[in-house]
């Protein structure tokens, strides 16, 4: 299905959260599975683990939830891990800027194997950050200490690189973020930059938007991206503790700065809790509510955003209710549009 000629923005209201404190502590980063499955990647040192949620199942009791993989340096461990991403068959992989890796592991938690070599050679990888497959599921990996992208199999041969340290067009400071649009278009999170970056998937320079500041459209140290079915451009702008809505031109859409409520399980525990029970009961909700250094940003295809809350222990979770408009709908692009109630 092509992109819409346009959109009916009728809104985009939150819709639930997920996780709580001690079970998804510092979340770095979601992915989305099939039937409702939802893979919270936490980062917390010492206790770095992958954990299983279900969309609809939120109230199941902290005893029963997967974890997958754990803090430590051996096989099937990881110190300090990025981005979750999901292959065609559902299977885990894991970037770790650490331990210059990439792990796999299966749907269960099965440890299937890692990749990767320190160093600034081809193929070699330091810091690696964001991590996304396109359509033949290649392997694109932001390798950030090394300033510069890396396309690799899904077995970690090496394909191609580009990029190097530098604030020019197609060059980096500390890349961070990623993703690939349907179209096979590379997005680029460009954390010292405070810029996001499009490239062909070849490496060929397309388009840039952002710049240092907290106004809307501007970043403090962004670190996550998304690109949805529409084509919109969501950033977890960290440093400013929001995430950004762009159109697939770059321009400028809204910005999301959280609307927490308490998720079910979370609910559980406080009822079986007197002292933090009060402590909410004295505390300024507004602030409650509000999102806290956002490390990524993800979107599935039933419009659904998520955003990894990553100081709240949480996942906070929006859904857009635009509709696609073909060009009867709409008219032309204006030169000085305003909006106004209709």
């Amino acid at each position: 299905m092509g992109r819409p000629y346009g959109l009916l923005r009728a809104g985009y209201p939150y819709l639930k959260t997920l996780g709580m404190r001690r079970i998804t502590n510092f979340p770095n980063d979601v992915a989305v599975g099939d039937e409702g499955r939802v893979y919270i990647l936490c980062r917390n040192d010492g206790a770095a683990v992958i954990r299983v949620w279900h969309f609809d199942d939120a109230e199941r009791l902290t005893d029963d939830l997967i974890g997958i993989g754990g803090y430590g340096k051996d096989d099937g461990q990881y110190t300090w891990p990025v981005n979750i991403i999901l292959d065609k068959d559902e299977n885990l992989h894991v970037s770790d800027e650490a331990l210059h890796r990439i792990s796999s592991f299966s749907m269960d938690g099965e440890f299937i194997g890692s990749w990767g070599e320190e160093g600034d050679g081809d193929g070699q990888i330091k810091g690696p950050a964001g991590i996304a497959f396109d359509a033949d599921q290649n392997m694109y990996v932001v390798d950030s200490l090394n300033h510069r992208v890396q396309k690799f199999t899904s077995d970690g041969e090496f394909i191609l690189n580009w990029g190097c340290f530098g604030d020019e067009p197609g060059q980096f400071n500390m890349p961070y973020g990623i993703t690939i649009d349907e179209l096979g278009d590379v997005y680029i999170v460009d954390w010292r930059n405070d810029r996001v970056q499009k490239f062909t998937s070849d490496g060929e320079f397309i388009m840039e938007f952002g710049a240092s500041g907290c106004d809307n459209g501007q970043f403090n140290r962004p670190t996550g991206i998304a690109v949805d079915h529409f084509g919109e451009i969501y950033v977890a702008d960290t440093g400013n503790d929001r995430v950004q809505l762009f159109n697939e031109k770059g321009e400028y859409v809204q910005k999301f700065l959280g609307d927490a409520t308490l998720s079910r399980v979370a609910r559980d525990y406080m009822l079986t809790n007197a002292y933090p029970n009060r402590l909410r009961d004295m505390a300024n909700m507004e602030e409650a509510k509000l999102l806290r250094a956002p490390k990524s940003v993800r979107v599935d295809d039933e419009g659904r955003m998520y955003v990894p809350d990553y100081r709240s222990y949480r996942v906070q979770v929006y859904l857009n209710e635009a509709i696609p408009l073909d060009e009867s709908q709409m008219s032309a692009p204006l030169r000085a549009p305003t909006l106004a109630t209709v």
